[in-house]
């Protein structure tokens, strides 16, 4: 039976407008496949939005991906900004006011050490083998979102709060310990209790979540030692539930596991909305040179295929085809190692015109 989804497209900047073309090619090879319809709505935002309109997320963009089924993003970010900390506008405003807009309140980021790729991670052989774990981040709360944020004292004292209500870390918590229901029945949640109020109440709301689970079993950790502990036994990580700061710096350092962030895909989900992008930077300076690998954002369509279409067997097939296509040897420039065939290293546009050709074969 042919189905018709709506997806909002947004490039972004830099690496962003590349990692998505080779992307929605995928999705097309898919929709082509399996008989359904893929309609494509384009929208500016971030740096490139700011330059249009003076907006990161102008009025259109938004009223696109609330029209939407699912939102596809690629990166934000432009060094023109991060050089100017007095700069009113920056991509970063239009992506954390689409999250609250959308009532995106959980990011969730798969890790996987795949067997091929072992070489590529800097980390021993040994550490992250069969590594496979999800990081459940709370995404709306915290000291990203939290009021007063200021300067006094003529710019030399700054200002920043972190606020978290206990129905906000409830829901993220729920959310967790249902996925850790369907994995191996294991939630580690980081915190810094020790030290932050909000973080005393996000120990004791998830104790009182946990007693709704009692086949899950939960550890709770420090987040100086959770960052430790992700590089010496991550294999002993299966769900990772933390706040909005805290799993933004941990999703990064686990992509080292993997052996490159531009490998590692993301899905934020509200109760209506969803947006799925890689956890990857707009890495200008790769911008234009096809260089880029667009794994995070082809598994991040993958997740989306799964978690908002229902579409199983045709997340599935992207995602064999992505393995396929790493088993066969073929690499981008961030997962080289020294026994990569020279023949076999291939650009952006290149790598998702491969992991098609793998798609038609499965």
């Amino acid at each position: 039976m042919k189905k018709t989804f709506n997806i909002a497209v947004l490039p972004g900047d830099g690496i962003g407008p590349e990692v998505t073309d080779a992307t929605v090619a995928v999705l097309k090879k898919i929709a082509g496949k399996f008989s359904h319809k893929f309609n494509f709505l384009y929208g500016d935002f971030g740096a490139v939005a700011i330059e249009k309109t003076g907006n990161p997320l102008p009025e259109p963009t938004l009223n696109i991906c609330l029209k939407s089924d699912a939102i596809l993003l690629g990166a934000i970010g432009d060094p023109k900004f991060d050089s100017d900390p007095n700069a009113p506008v920056r991509p970063e405003q239009g992506l954390l006011k689409l999250r609250k807009t959308l009532n995106l309140f959980v990011n969730l980021r798969p890790v996987k050490a795949y067997k091929d790729l072992i070489d590529s991670s800097p980390l021993k052989k040994e550490r992250i083998e069969g590594v496979n774990l999800m990081i459940v981040r709370e995404l709306t709360g915290g000291i990203y979102f939290g009021e007063p944020r200021m300067r006094t004292d003529n710019g030399e004292k700054a200002i920043d709060t972190s606020i978290y209500t206990k129905e906000e870390i409830i829901r993220v918590a729920k959310l967790a310990f249902k996925i850790a229901e369907k994995r191996n029945k294991k939630v580690i949640s980081v915190d810094k209790a020790n030290v932050l109020e909000t973080s005393r109440l996000w120990r004791e709301t998830v104790n009182e979540i946990a007693k709704l689970y009692p086949d899950i079993e939960v550890t709770h950790m420090y987040v100086d030692n959770a960052a430790m502990q992700l590089i010496k036994r991550p294999s002993e990580f299966d769900v990772v539930l933390t706040e909005n700061m805290f799993g933004d710096i941990l999703t990064d350092e686990a992509s080292v596991i993997a052996g490159s962030i531009g490998l590692i895909p993301s899905a934020s989900i509200g109760e209506k909305y969803a947006l799925y992008e890689p956890i990857h930077g707009a890495f200008n300076k790769a911008a234009g040179k096809n260089i880029a690998n667009p794994i995070g954002t082809i598994l991040s369509a993958a997740m989306m295929l799964r978690m908002n279409f229902g579409l199983e067997k045709e997340s599935e097939a992207i995602e064999r085809a992505v393995e396929r296509t790493i088993q066969k040897g073929y690499r981008t420039k961030d997962i080289l190692s020294e026994k990569t065939d020279p023949k076999k290293i291939l650009g952006t546009h290149e790598m998702g015109e491969k992991i098609r050709v793998f798609l038609e074969k499965n």
